[in-house]
């Protein structure tokens, strides 16, 4: 039983605590803290523009932090990179790859900067051409192909020395539907060999790949918790905006007895006319109740619509609620 090493941290292999980082006066990160277990993949799911890539640069090191402090598999990015480097497999939203190289030769080339001992480069470059997919290519040049190939030579470049952590900025972006597919099947075989922290803006994305999420909305963590408690969360009910004409208290009053309806909130005001939003329970239609419940009244009846989340209104509703879970 060896002793505990910095790698052991705690079963924490990244940890981020309370990271800020500032463009001049820009805030691009402002008190963010998550931790990723050894083998986990956590998926860091925001919009763009929300302060995902920052984080990323800052957990691989191309990036100080302005304030608090990360590391990887216990070594500290500002005080030792270079250890904490040499854990890390970065794939880059976009790739950086050389176009005139060939599979191999690229493969080979990144081998020998991450300091893979020369007598195994031959052997890393097979293999991970084998997991990355990329074997049927490996003598073409990187400029000539696909973007779909090209993703998975940079995914291949990430492993190549078999890093303990990888971190993926939106690893399917571009891709078409039978690649993004490939691709979140690849990275699932990933999970347990490796610590995967892949951020993305797609909603389904982390609920395919990932085990824990991690939510940022403008630069800060709204809500940490499972897919699961994330799909529960978010589509727990249907969104019902009624316009309807009457007395606004009396309506609000009345529509909260709708049966099925949780919530009841007033949107807009014009005049007489009123717009709420219900929210009801999942998979059921309140409108015609609610139909009935104004016409009953003898209230004018304009509009009933149901509407999808878009995603930037589940970051806001992320940002005014928390997942169940404390973070």
């Amino acid at each position: 039983m060896r002793a505990s090493l910095p790698g052991d941290h705690h079963g924490h292999m990244i940890q981020v605590e309370h990271l800020t980082k500032r463009y001049g006066p820009t805030v691009a990160v402002s008190d963010v803290s998550f931790e990723v277990q050894k083998g986990e993949v956590l998926g860091f799911l925001g919009p763009n523009g929300a302060g995902k890539t920052t984080t990323m640069r800052v957990i691989t090191g191309y990036l100080p932090p302005t304030e608090g402090k990360v590391s990887v598999a216990g070594f500290d990015v500002l005080e030792s990179p270079i250890e904490a480097k040499r854990r890390t497999g970065y794939l880059p939203e976009n790739p950086p790859v050389y176009p005139d190289m060939t599979v191999s030769e690229y493969l080979g080339f990144v081998a020998r900067i991450k300091a893979v001992p020369r007598a195994e480069v031959k052997k890393r470059v097979e293999e991970v051409s084998e997991k990355c997919a990329v074997t049927d290519v490996r003598g073409r040049q990187i400029g000539k192909l696909s973007k779909g190939y090209r993703q998975r030579v940079g995914l291949a470049q990430a492993l190549i020395h078999n890093p303990e952590v990888l971190v993926l900025d939106e690893p399917t972006a571009g891709l078409d539907p039978k690649q993004i597919i490939e691709t979140r099947e690849l990275i699932k075989n990933l999970a347990g060999q490796h610590t995967v922290v892949l951020s993305t803006h797609i909603l389904p994305e982390v609920s395919k790949t990932c085990q824990r999420v991690v939510v940022i909305n403008r630069g800060q963590v709204v809500a940490v918790g499972t897919p699961d408690d994330l799909t529960h969360h978010l589509q727990g009910y249907e969104t019902v905006v009624v316009t309807a004409e009457g007395p606004a208290a009396e309506m609000i009053d009345k529509l909260q007895r709708v049966e099925g309806v949780n919530l009841v909130e007033p949107r807009d005001a014009a005049g007489e006319r009123l717009t709420i939003e219900l929210h009801a329970e999942r998979g059921k239609d309140v409108r015609p109740e609610v139909a009935r419940a104004v016409v009953e009244a003898g209230w004018k009846l304009y509009e009933i619509k149901t509407t999808g989340l878009s995603l930037e209104e589940i970051f806001l509703q992320l940002t005014t609620k928390d997942l169940g879970e404390a973070n």
